[in-house]
């Protein structure tokens, strides 16, 4: 079946690497799959839980995938997953997916801001994306999944590997959700104001909050440095200053 440029649709052809992204997600009851497409990654999830729900945008892919594994519990779901409602998910689950490289960060941010959490998620992403992620140089999409999940890097997937190959490689993301965020949602609007111009100090982004001086102080308190632009500053920095701030 031809791909659907307009969907972002890059089929993973590598056995060896399905099974790995596979292995990765785990075993157990439940597997939700996002964007299965063709139903590669989806055999390999077969085998390790006992029942996966593939939602799947493309409507003619969800009628294909359908019949592709007679005997097999495995529920299409032919929706937008950005529509997919994952709190409605009965019992412990697992995310997994090769995911269109367009709607990567509105995916993660669907999935991690569910009330029901997966136990664990791993994505299939846009290599530099999954590099900005687990790097110490933050974003506010970074700030956002160390917030919320334990975050780590997977194997790199070159682009050779897929049909039709993209223009980029890909690495796999694996993310496992916290109980709760490590900081209040208050911290992320400080955050987002911090990187309103992420190439300026981070001291001038915030001018306006207090007076040059009192800023001075707050970040000598917390061990900022007074160049220091917001990249450079972790999670729980920004909590700390966050809550000085308000003082």
């Amino acid at each position: 079946m031809k791909n659907k440029k307009s969907l972002g649709q890059n089929w993973l052809k590598n056995r060896e690497i399905l099974e790995e992204i596979a292995g990765l997600a785990g075993e157990g009851k439940l597997c939700v799959e996002i964007g299965p497409g063709l139903g590669t990654l989806t055999s390999s999830l077969l085998r390790r839980f006992e029942k996966v729900i593939a939602v799947e945008f493309d409507a003619d892919l969800a009628a294909k995938l359908s019949g592709s594994f007679p005997g097999k519990n495995l529920e299409v779901v032919n929706e937008d997953i950005l529509k997919f409602d994952f709190d409605a998910v009965e019992g412990p689950y697992v995310v997994a997916g090769n995911i269109p490289y367009y709607i990567t960060s509105p995916i993660i941010k669907k999935v991690l801001e569910a009330q029901n959490k997966p136990e664990r998620v791993v994505l299939l992403v846009q290599k530099e994306v999954a590099e900005r992620i687990v790097d110490e140089r933050e974003t506010v999409l970074s700030l956002f999944v160390k917030n919320r999940a334990l975050v780590y890097a997977g194997p790199v997937v070159s682009r050779a590997e897929f049909t039709p190959p993209p223009k980029v490689d890909s690495e796999v993301l694996v993310m496992e959700p916290y109980a709760e965020p490590l900081a209040k949602e208050e911290v992320f609007d400080l955050i987002r104001r911090g990187f309103s111009n992420p190439r300026k100090k981070l001291v001038h982004n915030l001018a306006g909050l207090k007076s040059r001086e009192e800023l001075e102080r707050v970040f000598e308190e917390c061990g900022i440095s007074q160049d220091a632009r917001p990249g450079e500053v972790g999670l729980s920095k920004w909590a700390e200053l966050n809550e000085k701030l308000k003082l």
